[in-house]
């Protein structure tokens, strides 16, 4: 079975969005849905249009630049004070 970073997805109230990919990155996202699909077992195909918000948050979860430059910039916000403590 292949290991996948992503696993089953969330049926989530989506927002929409239109982005232009090179498409070069979208079939490698219509690679990556089949796969997805066969090693889940899944019997409908996954639309690799779902994909994207699920790998985007693993890439944010995953980014410790970023999850450190959001810490140091929650400190400052305004009323940071009142939401820590």
């Amino acid at each position: 079975m292949t290991k996948l970073k992503l696993g089953p997805l969330e049926d989530d109230k989506p927002v929409k969005l239109t982005i232009e990919l090179p498409a070069a990155v979208f079939r490698d996202l219509k690679s990556y849905a089949d796969i997805l699909t066969r090693s889940a077992g899944l019997t409908t195909p996954t639309d690799p249009a779902k994909l994207i918000g699920p790998m985007i948050e693993r890439f944010m979860a995953t980014d410790r630049a970023f999850a450190k430059a959001r810490r140091n910039n929650a400190q400052y916000a305004p009323g940071a004070a009142e939401r820590s403590g």
